[in-house]
């Protein structure tokens, strides 16, 4: 049992709920010292996602990212650290034996977002970008929540996919703005487009059929949560159920609006996350 430190817990929460996520709703469904463990995992997430997405030099960018690698190994390797999220994760990684190689994962795809990397990348650098930082998150979510059976990562990597490809669509407007297109460069292809500029992309009138192709995809990978998700506990998994539900709420969003790109982007009401908590929060 991870002995759950009042300060530090209370610090990891207020980075949570900074955020704004609707995420926080899941991780609330939990006891406290797999709550604490969640809070620790997305403030790690949270912090280095931070790192690619503010403005600043991408040397410098790139060298931060570095030092997170460099304390995640000092942390597995049993060697003191002193950041409070590296504090924090200290109890949790060992209590639920979570994978150095997925706070690795979710370290490379942030760097996947500093520079062109991403604009109009391939079919197979999307999806591995959408491993890296989405499934792996929930790869390491599912453990802290109690399930670390294969049906369990069969789960977080399905639902990684279905959650990012939601996010990249309801995105593609509020990315253009900030020079980033997530659009797979066959999917563009095909639908006639050519043009590597974002803003040129949103203005093209054959966007909307791209987005309704990705979509397709997203449809699947729900599809593929739902499947595994059925052989797990449905109590254990009550978080990842109430987040994948409120993304599902997005999707359905912007299948109603035709997958237009808009600003500002789809937001699910209070009311409708109120709705997500008492629907799928409780067993």
């Amino acid at each position: 049992m991870i002995a759950v430190d009042p300060a530090l817990y209370e610090q990891m929460a207020a980075k949570v709920k900074a955020s704004g996520s609707s995420f926080y709703w899941g991780m609330r469904l939990l006891e406290l010292p797999r709550r604490f463990g969640m809070y620790a995992v997305y403030a790690f997430c949270r912090e280095v996602d931070d790192i690619a997405d503010e403005p600043g030099d991408p040397v410098e960018k790139r060298c931060q990212l570095e030092w997170w690698r460099v304390e995640i190994g000092r942390l597995y390797a049993g060697q003191p650290v002193t950041h409070p999220i590296l504090v924090a994760l200290a109890g949790p990684v060992a209590e639920y034996n979570l994978p150095q190689e997925d706070f690795l994962a979710v370290i490379d795809g942030c760097e996947m977002d500093i520079g062109t990397a991403m604009v109009r990348p391939t079919m197979a650098a999307l999806e591995l970008y959408c491993d890296r930082v989405a499934s792996a998150v929930g790869r390491l979510s599912v453990r802290v929540f109690g399930e670390d059976r294969p049906q369990g990562q069969a789960v977080a990597n399905a639902t990684g996919m279905a959650l990012q490809l939601t996010n990249i669509l309801r995105d593609v407007a509020v990315d253009a703005e900030i020079g980033r297109l997530y659009l797979p460069d066959e999917v563009l292809t095909a639908h006639g487009i050519d043009s590597h500029d974002p803003r040129e992309v949103l203005a093209h009138p054959a966007l909307g059929a791209v987005c309704r192709d990705i979509a397709i995809i997203a449809v699947q990978q729900f599809n593929d949560s739902d499947r595994a998700m059925a052989e797990c506990s449905r109590r254990t998994m009550r978080p990842a159920t109430l987040m994948k539900e409120m993304y599902r709420g997005i999707y359905r969003r912007l299948e109603a609006e035709g997958f237009q790109p808009r600003l500002p982007p789809v937001r699910l009401p209070a009311g409708v996350k109120l709705w997500c908590v008492l629907r799928h929060g409780l067993v």
